[in-house]
């Protein structure tokens, strides 16, 4: 992603998002070394609704959040669409939860796919900076989802940010 030429286009039927991780946890590096990964552990409805939303091909940006800084760190795709979040029904698993059943699951997670990780790291404050950015989710008080829908020009943008060369 060295280049515009080199832009990751979001297909114009698709949607965008902002899903959030901790990079401690599961960061971009550990999303290009799997290839793919379920978004387990959302315990949020909101959040939940809107992975049931997503479909094969949406565009997501990865966002690292509780590390200093946060911020974007690249690019993922919804790989495949929703299904029941399997660490509901594990009682050893923190996210295990005992009203879930295989019959009828309360969380969802979709599989997302490593696209890009960013050679220009684009921070929380860099996005609350940028004028151009001022309607994101991300930075609009009270908003803490970890899943976000995004506008296209919203995801693009990001995209020609984290090509620019660092001063």
């Amino acid at each position: 992603m060295s280049s515009n030429n080199n832009l990751y286009k979001a297909q114009k039927t698709s949607k965008c998002w902002l899903m959030k991780t901790e990079p401690d946890v599961f960061s971009i590096d550990d999303l290009k070394k799997n290839k793919t990964t379920l978004w387990e552990g959302v315990r949020n409805y909101q959040a939940r609704n809107y992975m049931k939303e997503m479909q094969v091909g949406d565009s997501v940006i990865f966002y690292h959040s509780s590390s200093k800084p946060s911020g974007v760190a690249g690019l993922a795709t919804v790989n495949k669409t929703a299904v029941p979040d399997p660490t509901q029904f594990n009682k050893k698993s923190e996210y295990f939860d005992p009203k879930a059943t295989q019959e009828k699951p309360i969380w969802f997670c979709t599989e997302v796919k490593f696209v890009t990780k960013f050679n220009n790291f684009i921070s929380l404050e860099d996005i609350k900076n940028d004028k151009n950015l001022s309607e994101m989710v991300v930075i609009q008080k009270g908003s803490r989802l970890s899943i976000q829908p995004v506008s296209p020009k919203d995801f693009e943008y990001i995209q020609q940010l984290s090509v620019k060369t660092t001063k």
